[in-house]
Parts: structure tokens; C-alpha cells; sequence
């Protein structure tokens, strides 16, 4: 199974993108750096949990710091496109290992808000401080030579964002490669209008933009794949084509989503993300332990 891509800049300002497939969460964590320079940014790193025996490990994270040093990068940045709801962030473990500052969209504190609901954590500061960074719509960085820009696009998330580097960006959940379609919108504060909106606004961009996505689940049997243009998710993605209306598409995500089981690892995973990628603290037997709130969620248990 393909589980590692690098995909080239092709000129001055474009970068190379390291795509590394999980293929347990197939999920995909990012290493976009700077040729001239040698910076770099790491993007939705995962930390690996297994539900079965509660083990964590850093496998998957660390694969990405050997790219790193084995590459000659120096990392700039922590990012995460949203608080994912299917795996644990690694950005505090590689905050820790890099001294690179984390970061993420301003409108995690509104995801911070529900989720220290349904957690019932009534002392949680649901204000992005877990992060180093709270980017706002439209906010410009850089990673080294590299113009990094920022777009808010909620509907998968209230604080899901698109992070546009060079020729690139990186779509989270939003869109997945063509012969799969767009991200569902079910999740607590996740909007099927907005989602419409997000993705119109991504396939604005240039045609030749790279899009990276956050998943990739093989239909078919194929091989992972996690990289397309804006030109072929505008004239291919199956839930973008046949004259598809806001009105159209809408309609057919809750009825799509309507039909989908919730996320194995959503209510695991959400009381790290919110946290900014950190475990629970040790209790006074020194183990750490997660809070499963029963009856949250509705959706369907297939």
C-alpha cells in the first residue's frame, strides 16, 4: 500500500508537499516546506491511539520528524486544519520535540464551546489558548519564503480553515479526491449550507492549485490517494457534478449523512483535539484516563 508521497514545486514560491497515509484512521498528516529554505510546516499530525487496549504512541509523528531531519528542515510551524473528530493531534508532542509554535482557526473556541457541553467540563477555558496561534479569515504568515494564507471553511466544522501555500492548499475534510466526494456536515456545529459555500470558495482558486486533503478511504480497493487540482474536483468530484445547486447538494449531504455512523473515535478524540493535541494529566495512580459521555451523540449505528 502507498503510504508516503512527495509531490514536487514545480517553480519559485511553489513547495514540496510529503503526503504520510494512516492507514488505521485513513487519515493523512502533511510536511509542506520551503526549497529555497529548507522551512518548514507540519500539518494535522496524528498521534496514534488504539481503542482496543487505550495504547497511544507517537509512530506516525515521529515518522515525520525522521522526514525532517532526514530532509535537512527546520520546522516552523504546528498546524491543524480543525479539531479532528477520528484521531488524536500530535501537535503538543511535536511542539515538544521542534519548539515550533502550534496553531489552528480562531473559531476552535466555538467548537471549544460544545464540546465543554457535552463533556461537562465546567472549568475547560474555552478560549484557544491551547494553541500558540489563533489564525483569523484571511490572515497571512509565511514559512520561510513561502506566502501561507488562511481561509475559514466551516460546514464540516464551525473552525475548520484552508490553509493556501503557494500552489497548494490543503482542504482538510472538506473536499476528498474526486471518486469520493465532499466531507459530511453532521457533526456538532457542522452546517451542509456552509460546507456548500466553503467548497465553492476552494474552487475558486486557480485551476492548477494542489489540493491536499485529510483523508482518503480507497473506494473501490484503489491505493490511497490524497492529491488533485481545483480543475479536476470542479469537472469530476461526484457530489460536484451534473449542474449540482446549493439546493441539490445540500439535500443529498443530510440525506447522506443521515445514513453514516458516527466517527469510531469522535468522543476520544474531541477531548484531546479541543485541548490542542494534549493527553488527559496522569490521575494520582499516574494513568491517564478519557471522559465517554453516554447518549451525546445521535446518529446512525451501522
Amino acid at each position: 500500500m502507498q503510504t508516503f508521497q512527495l509531490s514536487r514545486g514545480q517553480d519559485v514560491g511553489k513547495p514540496d508537499v510529503a503526503g504520510f497515509y494512516d492507514p488505521l484512521t485513513f487519515s493523512v498528516q502533511y510536511v509542506v516546506s520551503d526549497p529555497a529554505t529548507g522551512k518548514c510546516a507540519i500539518i494535522d499530525p496524528i498521534h496514534d491511539f488504539d481503542d482496543k487496549s487505550g495504547a497511544t504512541s507517537t509512530q506516525h509523528a515521529d515518522q515525520l520528524l525522521d522526514y525532517v531531519r532526514e530532509s535537512g528542515l527546520e520546522v516552523e510551524w504546528i498546524l491543524d486544519t480543525h479539531p479532528h473528530a477520528d484521531h488524536f493531534s500530535a501537535a503538543q508532542y511535536l511542539k515538544q520535540k521542534t519548539g515550533a509554535p502550534t496553531a489552528i482557526g480562531e473559531q476552535v473556541v466555538e467548537v471549544q464551546k460544545l464540546w465543554k457541553e457535552l463533556y461537562h467540563w465546567p472549568d475547560f477555558p474555552a478560549d484557544g489558548s491551547q494553541w500558540d496561534t489563533l489564525f483569523s479569515e484571511g490572515e497571512v504568515f509565511r514559512i520561510g519564503e513561502l506566502q501561507a494564507g488562511v481561509m475559514f471553511s466551516p460546514g464540516h466544522t464551525l473552525a475548520s480553515i484552508t490553509y493556501v501555500i503557494g500552489d497548494t492548499a490543503f482542504v482538510h475534510d472538506t473536499l476528498f479526491q474526486p471518486d469520493f466526494g465532499t466531507a459530511r456536515a453532521d457533526f456538532p456545529g457542522g452546517d451542509a449550507h456552509q460546507l456548500w459555500r466553503s467548497i465553492q470558495a476552494i474552487l475558486a482558486l486557480p485551476d492548477d492549485t494542489r489540493l491536499f486533503t485529510g483523508h482518503d478511504y480507497m473506494p473501490g480497493g484503489r491505493e490511497p490517494e490524497w492529491e488533485s487540482t481545483v480543475r479536476e474536483q470542479r469537472q469530476t468530484n461526484k457530489h460536484l457534478v451534473g449542474g449540482m445547486t446549493e439546493q441539490d447538494y445540500v439535500a443529498m449531504r443530510n440525506q447522506r449523512d443521515s445514513e453514516l455512523p458516527m466517527p469510531r473515535l469522535i468522543l476520544h478524540s474531541l477531548q484531546i483535539n479541543t485541548r490542542g493535541g494534549r493527553l488527559p494529566e496522569p490521575e494520582a495512580n499516574g494513568r491517564r484516563y478519557l471522559k465517554i459521555p453516554l447518549d451525546a451523540l445521535q446518529g446512525n449505528t451501522a
